[in-house]
């Protein structure tokens, strides 16, 4: 195998993150599902300072945040995500996604999220 093929493979390989529930995520697919549905309150970055955010209260959490995210379990951030802030104790203000995007959407989101922490 090249060098160009086997660094093709190992970087898809580090592309993939597993979650809890023993399918992986896709990070690049979980990005641009972050960017379209959570940006605009969440950041870009994930830093809790997108567009909508000076208007929200309480403001959208910093998911950048290493000490609390490795806190969280993968199923707690998809129910989250899924069922929408209420739903698990957090702000009434984060929307469920649910039927926005499928599980395997979701699973990609919390890949993208968990890339954030390192």
């Amino acid at each position: 195998m090249s060098k160009v093929a086997m660094a093709s493979v190992v970087l898809s390989a580090m592309l993939v993150l597993p979650v809890s529930n023993g399918f992986a995520g896709d990070v690049t697919k979980g990005k641009g599902l972050f960017e379209k549905n959570c940006a605009s309150c969440h950041g870009a970055g994930g830093k809790g300072d997108g567009v909508a955010a000076a208007s929200l209260n309480p403001k959208p959490r910093d998911l950048t945040d290493k000490t609390y995210m490795a806190g969280l379990k993968d199923e707690h951030i998809i129910n989250t995500i899924k069922k929408g802030g209420a739903a698990v104790g957090k702000s009434p203000l984060m929307p469920p996604f649910g039927a926005a995007l499928k599980d395997p959407d979701i699973q990609d989101v919390v890949a993208f999220l968990r890339s954030l922490e390192k």
